[in-house]
């Protein structure tokens, strides 16, 4: 099995305009994002390895909150992780894959964790 290295963000909460029925339309909702991003890490990481040498985790929470385009409203949650997934790609060629959950608390009644998980890799 290749090396590989796992950069993670965990219950990180935006607020984002998505939803099909009305009564989520027209104001953002919280959303819960999870966000693994795989990318192929250096031969070895010594005490002054430099941050070039990896990916800043700040990038994935950059993806979640400042690159959603305000004002967009996204139907489906499944297309907001898609946008993520999409953001990350670009930033970095040495992303591999990227894996997105999204919880949406929301519509949550008695603590349920109701959302999605979206797995892409580079094409």
């Amino acid at each position: 099995m290749a090396d590989s290295l796992i950069l993670q963000i965990d219950d990180f909460e935006v607020d984002v305009l998505t939803g099909i029925y009305s009564e989520e339309t027209g104001k953002p909702q919280p959303l819960r994002f999870s966000i693994a991003v795989r990318m192929k890490p250096a031969d070895h990481y010594a005490p002054d390895t430099p941050l070039t040498a990896s990916k800043n985790y700040m990038d994935l929470k950059f993806a979640a909150s400042e690159a959603l385009s305000p004002g967009v409203h996204f139907k489906l949650i499944e297309a907001v992780a898609d946008h993520v997934c999409e953001t990350l790609f670009v930033q970095d060629d040495r992303v591999e894959v990227v894996t997105v959950g999204i919880v949406k608390l929301a519509i949550s009644e008695n603590g349920e964790k109701i959302g999605m998980t979206l797995t892409r890799e580079r094409r």
